[in-house]
């Protein structure tokens, strides 16, 4: 069995290709495969860095790098040691066309070109009667997949520019899909969407959203569809990583934490989602081994928090910084519990010119959990 037919048949087995969608199995499977939009040189982790492998060096491992399993990304680009462009994993490729709702001539834009895949599944879909147009920031992915989609035949315009900016002079389009996270969505998107169409974008690198616009235009509105991991857009600022933020001193504060459950922090998705929500500058990673579990809790600042939990004892927070971050997820987790605990699926957002609101439950009358100014957003 070759290794896109396991993989094809381990999305099977976990039932991960769309029921409402027959067309993404074959379009992903036999139109699009992953090996033709697979530079030659992939990157691995190899515990301590990215390293490159080469197809030429090693075809085996090049292979099990393109096709792992359902939820293996593959890293197509490294800059400054961390990992900018990819294919992503094929359970969230598979989710996100699902989502978009894509039908035969549709017009199409996406956001991120990348390798060039994700454009040809769309065309693969929308046929030779649709026009997709897709936007690469970056000069040399922008070519490479301008040759991925001529050797693949793939009815797709590459435009080499900034994706929060759309495509103007190609609008009206009755989708618009994103392959990387933002956390305000651009009004240029919504502007260059027909009324009905639809705009799926992963949203704050933790989940992905899909709005519909409005009849007349002036905002778009819609429900998280599900949980993916984003690269973010290019220019975005990360924030300064956990290392610096922690530094080497002494921590400032070392308490007991009380009803701070780490086991559901570590396992509970929807916790997550609603902290992101709450808390959207926080950074959150855990551990769990041997009866032992540990979060660690950073604000891309200059605050930071260790929590501890081993079995039979208090948790135990080791904190820095101006936030006291403990106390804070604390707060966030309560409030999150007597909003009855939402799931992932129970959030939605609404965007207009002016603003971008994530609400939980009813989209007019349901609670509102965080607002910004879509007015902030930069190009990217």
């Amino acid at each position: 069995m070759s290794r896109r037919t396991r993989l094809a048949t381990a999305m099977t087995d976990a039932g991960l290709w769309p029921a409402d969608s027959p067309w993404v199995r074959p379009a992903m499977v036999e139109a699009a495969p992953r090996h033709l939009f697979a530079p030659d040189r992939l990157w691995t982790w190899d515990g301590h860095a990215y390293v490159p492998l080469d197809r030429t060096a090693a075809p085996d491992r090049w292979t099990e790098l393109v096709y792992g399993g359902p939820y293996d990304s593959t890293v197509t680009q490294v800059t400054d040691g961390l990992p900018t462009s990819s294919l992503s994993c094929e359970a969230v490729v598979a989710d996100m066309l699902d989502s978009a709702m894509l039908e035969p001539g549709h017009a199409v834009l996406e956001l991120g070109a990348a390798t060039g895949r994700n454009a040809a599944l769309m065309a693969a879909r929308t046929g030779h009667g649709g026009r997709v147009v897709t936007v690469e920031v970056d000069p040399q992915l922008a070519d490479g997949a301008r040759q991925n989609l001529a050797a693949a035949h793939a009815d797709v315009v590459v435009v080499t520019g900034d994706g929060a900016r759309g495509a103007e002079s190609y609008a009206p389009f009755d989708r618009v899909m994103a392959t990387y996270a933002v956390d305000l969505i651009p009004w240029n998107w919504v502007q260059q969407t027909r009324p009905g169409g639809r705009i799926v974008t992963p949203w704050g690198r933790l989940g992905h959203v899909a709005l519909t616009v409005a009849a007349d235009g002036r905002s778009a509105r819609g429900w998280v569809q599900g949980l993916a991991t984003f690269m973010p857009a290019k220019g975005t600022v990360a924030g300064r990583p956990w290392e610096d933020v922690r530094g080497a001193g002494e921590p400032e504060e070392e308490t007991v934490v009380e009803r701070t459950d780490l086991l559901r922090l570590h396992k509970d998705a929807n916790l997550l989602f609603a902290l992101r929500v709450v808390l959207p500058e926080v950074q959150i990673r855990t551990e769990a081994a041997e009866g032992r579990i540990v979060a660690w809790v950073h604000d891309g600042r200059d605050s930071w928090t260790t929590l501890v939990a081993n079995d039979g004892h208090p948790t135990l927070a080791y904190q820095g910084g101006p936030r006291r971050l403990a106390t804070e997820l604390q707060a966030a987790g309560q409030d999150w519990e007597r909003s009855d605990a939402p799931s992932v699926y129970d959030f939605g957002m609404t965007c207009t010119a002016d603003h971008q609101v994530v609400w939980s439950g009813d989209p007019n009358t349901g609670r509102r959990w965080s607002q910004t100014s879509v007015h902030e957003v930069s190009g990217a």
